[in-house]
């Protein structure tokens, strides 16, 4: 298929979709014409202007302090998994009994919901800044750091003898034969866990925010305005497509090879 025939294809399915809630709420306006559960496209507008409008007491903006709260949190605990995952993966890789200590310890973390432990980290940390890092890098250390682990056990043992054949040093090695090689799978395996990471943050701020997307839909959804909290979920959408065109871009820019389907 062309690229301009999924293009189409794909703006018919979200113009589709539009269509369909569209005749929903006109629907159930017709029933219940105060309806909030189901704004019409006016009522959204509404909502979206009350999103962006400096609130009478303090000045302040819901859509800047929510965007700059979940987001620093957000960056916050991916840059903590994905240093410690980073770590752990590569250490597993190199030395064997590194592998025999952490293997299971991650496989049995894996298997363990980090929303499932929210209580946990808010005893240990509290609920700042902390607290939504811990959960962020609980949630995607052991993906992450088995991915680069499986990664290093991909490459060809031939290519490693030879490189020490050569005098090659263990960092050498790591650096300039290893890391090469499991770069595009670790953007790779960071794209796929920016979803799970906002699924824990939003979680979390929806228990104990204060303040980001989490504790606004929370807020506005027991409110039943729901003008608010429908143009929220298409803003984190988008913040979540956004994420994942820079990792593809960064990939592309860093590992061309991989994105044209090439074999490194």
């Amino acid at each position: 298929m062309s690229r301009k025939a999924t293009w189409v294809i794909g703006t018919a399915s979200i113009l589709l979709l539009l269509a369909l809630y569209t005749r929903l709420s006109i629907h159930q306006h017709m029933i219940n014409p105060t309806d909030t559960t189901i704004p019409t496209w006016m009522q959204m507008s509404e909502g979206i202007s009350k999103i962006f409008a400096a609130q009478p007491r303090t000045g302040d903006r819901w859509i800047v302090e929510d965007v700059l709260a979940t987001l620093s949190r957000l960056g916050f605990g991916l840059g903590i998994g994905v240093f410690i995952a980073f770590a752990l993966g590569m250490s597993m890789g190199v030395w064997r009994w590194m592998e025999a200590f952490f293997l299971p310890i991650l496989s049995l973390f894996a298997k363990i919901p980090p929303t499932a432990m929210m209580a946990v980290f808010f005893t240990l940390f509290g609920t700042e800044l902390k607290m939504y890092g811990a959960i962020i890098a609980f949630g995607v250390i052991p993906t992450l750091a088995q991915t680069i682990y499986l990664g290093l056990k991909d490459i060809a043992e031939e290519r490693i003898d030879k490189a020490r054949t050569l005098g090659a040093s263990t960092t050498e090695i790591i650096f300039c034969i290893m890391f090469p090689q499991i770069l595009p799978k670790l953007l790779d395996a960071i794209r796929l866990q920016i979803g799970p990471a906002m699924v824990f943050l939003i979680a979390a701020e929806v228990l104990v925010g204060d303040v980001g997307f989490g504790y606004r839909i929370r807020l506005q959804s027991r409110l039943l305005n729901m003008n608010v909290v429908y143009p929220y979920l298409a803003y984190l959408a988008l913040f979540g497509f956004g994420m994942d065109m820079g990792m593809r871009w960064i990939q592309c820019k860093l590992c061309p090879w991989y994105a044209k389907g090439g074999v490194s």
